[in-house]
């Protein structure tokens, strides 16, 4: 950046920022104070120190000779990795001068000086922590030396998938995201898809291709676990899975497991006995969300896994690994950079058209959510996982209280849900005689005895009404 005394003025009227910060000037507590502030930009956006402003934005100045201007950049010598910032000297015209020390958005971070890491935030420069510290190490390492682009150890080309691979790239071709290579030898289309590096597999190749009973004991973490339980927690399963196996089967997998447990939303359409049945989460959500978990979660935890849960209440899928290059769960419902953690899975994913490359995946599950009428999806980060959670808007009539209840009893607390209260005539009105009234009183009674309706009034003005939770 390069200043006068205008362009001075014009910075010093926005006030301190996360990219600004005035210091009275060059003495030493001011210019260690700068020092750290100057790291802290290095570490999140880069920014601008301006030595002989006073902190109400008052341009005063100092006494600036070039024994001033090497005094400053002896200090930020002190900054590791080295770093060599913009040092201005902005004469005010009276004598005094303002001295502007400039950084970008360090390359090499984390930076610190004198042996400790700070970062900005606000219009505060905070020492950094050591979670921070090697959060910031681990992704800015991730881009050379990732999990996923080292060698597999062991393995071969033989050990993968061939007609997996085959059909990724006859898929990217029709998709337009591959040329058509010409060949079909696994090794070659290997090579083009990024997954082979000195003639050697990848990681990311064996997390993609390979063969089912290749996976152990080397990939534990390429794992799926699947489950549905009776109610809103863990206290009883109905059913539980695991199984291991590349990312495209297992994504295969997890969509019939959820094809096959998720119930569907009941709705009595009016005056005509007839329940319309609709799936209770948008299915492109939801394969939305199992593509990001299998294509983003973070495979170096060896017993880490892709969990999905069905509760009465809540789909949750559960992926190994946290947000990292300064995404928050908040800005998961906005236009964000695409920065995978695993790219050249991603790569590949993309190829397949599986996902798209935009960064666009969470806002497609919140419009489709929402455009379904439901709650759009919550994202939780847990200690060292990412929670995608989906509810519904509707009532969901029970599959099971104890025993399998009846397709007519799940339609009668389906119109419950849709109606209201209601008579008993008024019920059986609605049956249009499908069931008898003795059978549908008989029904009622065993549903009141499974707490899931009750009756408000009595004799002949009695209603029938769901049970709230609760009461």
């Amino acid at each position: 950046m390069s200043l006068d005394r205008q362009r001075l003025e014009e910075l010093v009227s926005g006030d301190e920022s996360e990219t600004l910060e005035f210091k009275k000037k060059t003495s030493s507590g001011c210019m260690r104070g700068g020092a750290e502030t100057l790291s802290g930009f290095l570490n999140t956006r880069g920014g601008c120190v301006l030595f002989g402003v006073d902190p109400d934005g008052t341009i005063r100045g100092q006494d600036v000779s070039d024994k001033t201007l090497r005094e400053v950049a002896g200090v930020l010598d002190a900054i590791e990795p080295p770093v060599f910032p913009s040092i201005e000297r902005v004469e005010l015209g009276d004598g005094n001068a303002v001295v502007a020390v400039t950084v970008e958005r360090g390359p090499r971070r984390p930076y610190s000086f004198k042996g400790k890491a700070y970062r900005r935030v606000g219009t505060t420069t905070v020492e950094m922590d050591r979670d921070a510290y090697n959060t910031m190490l681990l992704e800015e390492l991730h881009s050379t030396s990732r999990w996923e682009n080292q060698p597999a150890d062991g393995w071969t080309v033989e050990d993968l998938d061939q007609a997996e691979i085959s059909r990724t790239v006859d898929e990217g071709i029709r998709r337009g995201r591959i040329s058509d290579p010409s060949t079909r030898d696994p090794k070659e289309l290997l090579r083009g898809l990024g997954l082979l590096k000195d003639e050697m597999v990848l990681r990311a190749a064996v997390v993609l291709f390979a063969q089912e009973e290749r996976i152990l004991p080397d990939f534990p973490q390429c794992r799926v676990r699947l489950a549905r339980f009776k109610g809103i927690d863990k206290t009883e399963f109905i059913d539980n899975r695991q199984y291991e196996g590349n990312a495209f089967r297992l994504l295969q997998i997890s969509d019939q497991f959820l094809r096959q447990h998720l119930p569907v939303a009941g709705k009595v359409i009016p005056d005509l006995f007839e329940r319309r049945d609709d799936p209770i989460y948008p299915p492109e959500a939801l394969r939305e969300a199992l593509a990001n978990a299998f294509c983003h979660r973070d495979y170096s935890v060896g017993g880490g896994s892709v969990d999905i849960a069905i509760y009465d209440d809540r789909l949750e899928i559960t992926s190994t690994g946290e947000l990292h290059f300064g995404l928050t769960v908040e800005s998961l419902y906005e236009s964000h950079a695409s920065r995978p953690w695993n790219p050249a899975i991603a790569s590949v994913f993309y190829k397949r058209g599986i996902i798209e490359s935009w960064g666009r995946g969470t806002l497609k599950m919140a419009q489709l959510t929402q455009k379904a009428g439901l709650p759009r999806p919550e994202f939780e980060e847990q200690p060292g996982t990412l929670v995608v959670r989906f509810r519904p808007s509707r009532y969901l009539p029970p599959q099971r209280i104890g025993r399998d209840l009846t397709e007519e009893q799940r339609v009668i607390l389906a119109l419950l849900a849709e109606r209201g209260e209601l008579s008993l005539s008024r019920i059986e009105e609605m049956l249009a005689g499908r069931v008898a009234r003795r059978a549908l009183q008989t029904d009622l009674q065993f549903l009141r005895s499974l707490d899931l309706v009750e009756t408000r009034g009595w004799a002949r003005g009695a209603r029938w009404r769901l049970k709230e939770s609760g009461d």
